[in-house]
């Protein structure tokens, strides 16, 4: 556990994000190589449904993200506030509850997926394999709530370390896995699915045992289990916003799917290809948001206010840095990055190199405006922290569905597949700025969890604590 109300603003988020940093790109890591293997070694077809299919899972997974964030906010706001018998009650609530969510979210992807699949306009060569890949992959739903649930409580108490541990091999085994059904046991693409599934379970069955068992504040008895409602429905009023905001986010990754399926398998596999280097890249800009929001909770929590915005410009700044050292990486050695996900063997030449153009002109598009997705995921970290969770919902709502949409079909007609990567990061600009405009007026400070707090006696005389908001409470 990291208390993060104490110490200079941005030596402590940058150590809190480190570790998230570092855990996303070996997360995103292990879905580079397994696009790769895939790509490499089942033909550039297969990673075409790996593409098809990753928007679906990509809805799942941001939905139980989203929802762990509002968990994690009412951790950080009492765990700042030391009420930890809220913070323990919030943990059990919390894994209840995930727990049977990734249930239902699990059983309506598996027995919904050709449904899904073919909304998406999914071609039909590569509907049977999609499909079963897909329905593996929704088998593992349960694994996925439940780790982004019990990691989110431990970043909620500033311990963001024990979650990469367990992240980084359940990389190593999925990478191993993958390796072991693919060359030596010839199982073909469900078996990566397989891989990915019993490498999740093993993340969350790992990060539960050390919850319960090394952790004294948050240790639990599966036999008395606590669910409280009033957290729940707490947790939910700032999750869900989230949760609706990254879903809407992956309906939205669909429907440019569905714009980009008519162009062809090469072009969704360029798509695949270069969104996984896209994520790679992006993973740190929004861990430094992850962090800025365990940050501004706990500090709220504690009625420090005064060091919010000297945290906002330390992780604007770090978050622009690496954001711009990423985009030079991306844009001068795109191709050869590309390459990697395709195997020439002499007789598809041409689509090789055509899957390879695509993937470097949508690199080149997309990274040069890298710094406004990075500003406007920080600005958005910064408002969940304080719990003010549904003005990044509606930004974020209506840069998607009211300009990323409707530009990408307008200047796909116009300018061909370059017209879909020209829509991003015009609709990123929309998102900053409403982002921005709300944060200037300050209502995020009304947002607060926390109505009670235990105050020790030398944090009344902080320079730092906001004297009205002490008083109101």
């Amino acid at each position: 556990m990291k208390d993060l109300t104490k110490g200079k603003e941005g030596k402590v988020i940058l150590q809190y994000a480190m570790p998230m940093i570092i855990g996303n790109i070996f997360q995103q890591l292990y879905n580079f190589i397994n696009t790769a293997v895939v790509g490499r070694y089942l033909g550039y077809e297969k990673m075409a449904a790996v593409t098809d299919s990753f928007p679906v899972l990509f809805a799942v997974i941001a939905m139980a993200i989203g929802l762990t964030i509002g968990g994690s906010v009412v951790v950080a706001q009492n765990f700042g506030a030391k009420n930890f018998n809220q913070v323990k009650r919030a943990s059990n609530t919390i894994i209840i509850y995930l727990f049977v969510l990734g249930l239902i979210f699990g059983a309506i992807g598996y027995f919904f997926s050709d449904n899904i699949l073919r909304l998406l306009d999914t071609p039909e060569e590569l509907m049977e394999m999609t499909t079963e890949y897909l329905k593996v992959m929704m088998l593992g739903c349960v694994a996925i709530f439940g780790y982004n649930g019990v990691a989110a409580i431990l970043r909620g108490v500033g311990d963001s370390k024990t979650p990469l541990y367990f992240l980084i091999f359940s990389t190593g085994l999925n990478l191993g896995l993958d390796l072991l059904f693919v060359l030596y046991f010839k199982w073909g693409l469900t078996s990566i699915a397989h891989a990915t599934v019993i490498s999740n379970a093993a993340a969350w069955l790992l990060t539960l045992f050390y919850f319960n068992k090394k952790n004294s504040l948050l240790s639990i008895s599966f036999r008395n289990l606590i669910f409280d409602w009033k957290i729940f429905r707490r947790s939910l009023s700032i999750g869900l916003p989230s949760g609706i905001q990254q879903t809407f986010v992956a309906i939205g990754a669909m429907a440019l799917l569905r714009i980009i399926n008519p162009f062809g398998t090469a072009v969704v596999s360029a798509y695949g290809a270069a969104g996984r280097i896209d994520t790679l890249i992006s993973a740190p800009a929004m861990n430094f948001a992850g962090a800025l929001s365990g940050f501004v909770g706990q500090n709220i929590g504690a009625g420090l206010y005064g060091r919010l915005k000297r945290g906002l410009k330390s992780t604007l700044l770090m978050s622009g840095s690496v954001c711009v050292a990423l985009t030079i990486v991306a844009i001068l050695w795109g191709s050869d990055i590309m390459r990697l996900f395709v195997s020439d063997d002499g007789t598809n030449t041409a689509v090789v190199n055509e899957i390879i153009e695509i993937g470097r002109q949508y690199l080149i598009i997309i990274c040069s405006f890298y710094i406004l997705f990075s500003t406007m995921f920080v600005m958005n970290g910064f408002l969940r922290g304080a719990g003010a969770v549904i003005i990044p919902m509606l930004t974020t709502l209506m840069s998607l569905w009211l300009v990323r949409i409707p530009v990408a079909v307008f200047l796909s007609e116009k300018m061909g597949i370059a017209g879909i990567w020209w829509a991003i990061p015009i609709a990123w600009s929309v998102g900053l700025a409403g982002s921005y405009i709300y944060y200037r007026t300050e209502k995020w400070k009304k947002k607060a969890v926390v109505k009670e707090r235990q105050v020790p006696q030398e944090s009344v005389q902080n320079p730092d604590a906001d004297k009205d908001f002490t008083a109101r409470l």
